[in-house]
């Protein structure tokens, strides 16, 4: 069967990037001169570029053209692509400190005596046993977040609350709007669920509430997600009027807030969370994986008291129940204080890693939060994130680029970077070479 002329095309363009013939980065022609060129329509030109697009092999950029890929880099790399074991990881955020294995070994013997141990061996509640709800709350009420145990789901991680929340509350098809770049363990769980996902355009210091109400009267928007206290990887705080702005249009266009708290312990003071600002219309995800160690799979979400039940029936077509053990060793640390304790030695942690960036990034452009543990790096017009990522893996140093994050199809140049996974002295390494290898591309 003879192939169809542009289907031709296509296999050219194919075969002379994955030869190296046309390198990465390389622009390509626009759509109406490669029209011109082989003598087709400019919607054929379209479709070319469209398949070549859909194999990973080419990108187009708003305002700047087509551009040959990076093809060393995983197409969408990023949270489904974890740094190979010889890579120094500054994509994945894991803070971890040196008495984390001490803790637990304690604790695991303390469990191995406890007259506790047995009750772990069988069926929890979906949603938690209420005792260790009553401790979340009072973890909780300490950071000034009133909420009852009851409206209280306990889940394997934070992950998984969002895929609950996003299971239990909405449905294929619904519309939910987020910020134009992101969490991506968020858009992955909204694509996995059939979710329509609108951008919200963003401004330096969060999220444009003008463009908002305008996606208001146009969409039927059924949820909204956002990262008040801490945005991840913008790194802002929103302010009390603006949590306020948020909480209006909610009210307004009738739509759920999905609050991600999870890098909230790292900022001491903020504006009260959304959650207690607007209790019936907010659901407030957060967990331990980040304040106390990444293989402590427990979180949770704070429901609005009529949600409780469909969060916790998600829970029961999933993984059933809580993971018993790990949150009997969870709310044990937050007894006995050793929660806090972690914390705070992390914010020291986190601004101590800051302060290095001021020391390496000083003459350069990038947006952060003093006391976060991720660094956003906007590159200069011309300059390919995707070959900077390229070169730092070829040093063995993985980063993301802005990708992952990236709600739109218009993806800007940027590079985020986490800065708690990694020794101090091979972090200043490892950022040095990050700031020698943009500059090195700026100047090209």
């Amino acid at each position: 069967m003879v192939q169809p002329r542009y289907k031709l095309l296509v296999d050219k363009f194919a075969e002379d990037i994955r030869e190296g013939r046309l390198l990465p980065g390389t622009r390509l022609p626009t759509h109406r001169k490669l029209a011109a060129e082989h003598k087709m329509s400019l919607a054929t030109a379209s479709r070319v570029y469209s398949e070549l697009e859909n194999m990973g092999l080419i990108s187009g950029e708003t305002g700047r053209g087509t551009f040959v890929r990076e093809l060393s880099l995983p197409v969408n790399h990023g949270i489904e692509n974890p740094a190979a074991a010889d890579m120094l990881d500054l994509n994945f955020n894991y803070p971890s400190l040196p008495v984390q294995a001490e803790l637990l070994r304690s604790e695991l013997k303390r469990l191995s005596t406890s007259g506790e141990i047995e009750s772990l061996l069988r069926y929890q509640p979906h949603g938690g046993k209420i005792h260790e709800k009553i401790i979340i709350s009072n973890y909780l009420n300490k950071r000034n977040i009133t909420v009852k145990p009851e409206n209280i789901v306990i889940t394997s991680g934070a992950q998984q609350a969002i895929a609950l929340t996003l299971l239990g509350l909405l449905k294929p098809g619904d519309v939910i709007a987020v910020d134009a770049l992101s969490y991506p363990g968020f858009k992955l769980a909204a694509l996995a669920h059939h979710l329509e996902i609108v951008a919200i355009p963003i401004t330096p210091t969060g999220t444009d509430f003008a463009k908002l109400e305008i996606l208001c009267k146009q969409r039927a928007i059924r949820a909204l997600y956002c990262m008040p206290t801490l945005h991840n990887p913008m790194g802002w705080v929103l302010t009390l009027a603006q949590r306020h702005q948020l909480i209006n249009l909610a009210r307004k266009y009738h739509f759920l807030l999905i609050e991600d708290a999870t890098y909230s312990f790292l900022v001491k003071k903020s504006p009260p969370a959304i959650v207690t600002l607007a209790p019936d219309i907010t659901c407030y995800i957060s967990g331990f994986s980040k304040n106390v160690a990444s293989g402590l799979r427990v979180g949770f979400i704070v429901t609005p008291p009529q949600k409780t039940l469909l969060i916790e029936r998600a829970m029961r077509v999933t993984t059933w129940n809580t993971p018993a053990l790990m949150t009997s060793i969870v709310c044990h640390w937050i007894q006995e204080g050793t929660v806090d304790k972690l914390e705070t030695l992390l914010r020291k942690d986190a601004q101590l890693r800051q302060k290095m960036v001021d020391d390496i990034f000083k003459e350069m452009t990038i947006i952060r939060h003093p006391f976060s543990y991720f660094l956003w790096i906007p590159l200069p017009d011309k300059t390919r994130a995707d070959q900077i990522a390229a070169a730092l893996r070829r040093l063995h140093i993985s980063v993301a680029t802005a990708e992952p994050y990236a709600t739109t199809p218009h993806i800007p140049h940027a590079i985020r970077i986490a800065l708690a996974s990694i020794d101090l002295n091979l972090l200043h390494d490892a950022l040095t070479k990050i700031r020698d290898v943009i500059e090195y591309h700026i100047d090209l």
